[in-house]
């Protein structure tokens, strides 16, 4: 059962449809409700490794649906410390529950001052908007 449209407020929002939730010098990272409807049902979720480090701007992994492959682009950069296994062996769990139970992975953030660059909620639905 696919998630209903939202873009909670306490997120932020990279323009490549990710979300990142800052809790200190971490982050949690997934992609948007927009990103998994357009792809359509999740089946493979590919990762990085744990203690990989991720650039921001760059790809760390890649999500298949039954529509596409696409790489998930990191709005931050830092030192991934989890990876949600759970979306590793059900992918559809971020169709599901892309904002809790659907989260990607965890990193210890090298620079905290690139989240603001990212947008809020509202400034995400006006780029929404605009495609």
């Amino acid at each position: 059962m696919a998630a209903e449209e939202t873009y909670p407020d306490d997120l932020k929002y990279h323009r490549e449809h990710d979300w990142a939730r800052v809790e200190g010098d971490e982050a949690v990272l997934g992609i948007t409700w927009f990103a998994q409807d357009s792809l359509g049902e999740l089946v493979h979720y590919e990762p990085p490794a744990k203690g990989a480090q991720i650039e921001h701007e760059a790809a760390y992994g890649e999500v298949e649906s039954v529509k596409a492959v696409s790489a998930v682009i990191s709005p931050l950069s830092g030192e991934v410390v989890a990876v949600n296994e759970k979306v590793v062996g059900e992918p559809e769990t971020v169709n599901e529950d892309p904002y809790g139970e659907g989260w990607l992975i965890r990193i210890r953030m090298r620079d905290a001052s690139e989240a603001d660059d990212l947008l809020d909620a509202d400034a995400y639905r006006s780029f929404l908007a605009e495609q």
